[in-house]
């Protein structure tokens, strides 16, 4: 079956011939604006052809049945405010049912922003570690922590992670069921599963609620995203939360672009397969270097321990042949893949590090720095401590102070200390190597006043 278009296909209906344009936004669609920015014909406002995000019964209303049908939803809800407001309905939906969530360590700052807004304490459960990377909790946890605390009223996990980890949804989905509660995924990494064979490791082929990041690795614009439900009991609260959190403006070729993102895949199976294997090429490739063992193969994880060579100095080689990777951890450097990801473009990334690999001058470059963190001693509750008298401090005095303010690198935004934990002195250390931070003001971190 081929899917059509329907958004962006009105969009180009409206733009085949001069309008005069006496609607929003600003721009008009012309001038020297229109010239800069090619896609301003296409943005326009909520007309009498282009339906409502808000209340849709036209194009959106088709393009969302249409998202659902493909990936196996009851329903599908366009945003172009990222995954993180689906993130924000997640949690506003498992506020309804409990008054604590259960959130893995490695979770995106938005679930614990979301936390803090809804007034749900987390529940913080951490993995083990594979190759330094932290992995999902294993499901005896949360079967403990579920059995034991009947305000829980689920779980929300990212999968996969930004290392490519896919989370064991199947039994996080079990023992949840099993004692009456909801599983909520944080799917922003992983919308292309939807699309491959058998959908494999999908969030949403076990989740009760969901969010897909179609911009991560879709050829979508950024921002663009969906939420999507399975369980028909929480739809009617998806609709309520989505209408708090989602703009009431939202962007009419991020949502084209959403629905094309999903569907010229679904129309073009065959692409999908052949950047899966030209991945799986350039793998073989490259036999003798070391990648993280993904789950995901959209998720490239160069391991430069074993080359002993610098991941910072490797970018920055890379960059200057016009390559830009995602990020580098100080061991990973992490190359961000999508089924748009041509054969060309991993040849040229080949080339590039075999010749890093044989350089001379980045030979004994790398410097091992311990990133793997003790789960943290935590005397208050997440909640009491954003509540609490604060104070900035310099953050190399804080070790020992009780965190007021969850900090954290970005990417891949997961916070290193989280508010209501004790700082560690290894806590310390891996926030003042990292480069951007979140939480942190002028070399100070916010803790409790004692």
């Amino acid at each position: 079956m081929q899917y059509k278009y329907h958004i962006l296909n009105q969009l180009n209906k409206y733009c085949k011939r001069d309008k005069v344009r006496m609607h929003m936004p600003g721009h008009k669609g012309a001038g020297a604006f229109a010239s800069r920015f090619p896609v301003a014909k296409r943005d326009i406002t909520e007309l009498n052809f282009s339906d409502d995000l808000q209340h849709p019964s036209g194009v959106i209303a088709a393009a969302q049945e249409d998202i659902a049908k493909i990936v196996g939803a009851r329903r599908a809800f366009i945003t172009t405010d990222g995954s993180s407001s689906g993130v924000m309905a997640c949690v506003y939906v498992a506020s309804r049912f409990g008054n604590k969530l259960i959130v893995p360590r490695n979770s995106h700052k938005s679930v614990f922003n979301a936390c803090r807004i809804m007034g749900v304490e987390p529940v913080i459960v951490q993995g083990g570690y594979r190759d330094g990377v932290m992995l999902p909790p294993e499901p005896e946890a949360i079967k403990t922590l579920v059995s034991g605390d009947e305000n829980i009223a689920g779980m929300i996990v990212s999968s996969p992670d930004y290392y490519g980890n896919i989370a064991p949804l199947e039994e996080y989905a079990a023992i949840l069921r099993y004692n009456g509660r909801y599983l909520f995924c944080d799917g922003a990494h992983g919308a292309h599963l939807a699309l491959g064979a058998g959908r494999t490791g999908y969030c949403g082929a076990y989740a009760d609620m969901w969010v897909d990041g179609a911009h991560k690795t879709l050829p979508t614009l950024t921002q663009g995203a969906y939420v999507c439900v399975n369980n028909a009991d929480l739809i009617a609260l998806a609709e309520e939360a989505l209408s708090i959190f989602r703009t009431t403006s939202p962007s009419y070729p991020v949502m084209a672009s959403v629905e094309y993102g999903v569907k010229y895949f679904a129309n073009r199976p065959e692409k999908y397969t052949k950047a899966v294997e030209a991945v799986k090429v350039f793998k073989e490739r490259l036999s003798g270097l070391t990648f993280y063992p993904s789950d995901d193969w959209t998720k490239l994880a160069l391991d430069c321990e074993p080359l002993g060579i610098s991941p910072a100095l490797a970018q920055e080689k890379l960059e200057k042949s016009g390559i830009y990777v995602e990020m580098n951890d100080g061991r990973y450097l992490l190359f961000y893949l999508s089924p748009a990801t041509t054969p060309r473009s991993l040849d040229k990334l080949a080339l590039a590090l075999i010749g890093i690999v044989s350089s001379d001058k980045l030979q004994g470059t790398y410097k091992k720095f311990r990133t793997q963190l003790p789960p943290a001693a935590r005397t208050y509750s997440f909640l009491y401590a954003l509540k609490s008298p604060c104070e900035w401090m310099p953050l190399e005095l804080s070790a020992g102070k009780m965190c007021a303010e969850s900090c954290g690198i970005t990417p891949p935004c997961m916070p290193i200390v989280i508010a209501g934990e004790i700082i560690s002195e290894r806590a310390v250390q891996i926030l003042k190597s990292g480069k951007n931070t979140f939480g942190l003001m002028d070399g100070k971190i916010k803790v409790v006043k004692r």
